[in-house]
């Protein structure tokens, strides 16, 4: 079964994802922004969400995962939690 690792940061509004993007983009420190202004509980882990299966997530958040460039930003993708930036860590 295929696995993938990745992190992301969760925000309210599609204006606040897209501001930390620009500031991803410029360089900011991922793990520093997730800490900062995410709302999920992986914030305190840098929005490090561990190692997870096809079908664990939300459909919109899979496909991103396991269908999109590792080790780039994605986003914002919206979900019923609301606006996720999502980096691929690794997948197998």
């Amino acid at each position: 079964m295929a696995r993938a690792g990745a992190r992301h940061i969760l925000v309210k509004t599609k204006a606040e994802a897209d501001a930390l993007k620009q500031q991803l983009a410029k360089g900011a420190d991922f793990a520093a922004l997730a800490k900062k202004h995410s709302t999920c509980n992986s914030a305190k882990k840098g929005g490090d969400l561990g190692e997870f299966s096809p079908g664990t997530m939300l459909k919109a958040f899979d496909n991103v995962v396991f269908k999109k460039s590792l080790l780039t930003v994605h986003g914002p993708v919206k979900t019923k939690f609301g606006f996720h930036l999502i980096e691929t860590i690794y997948r197998d």
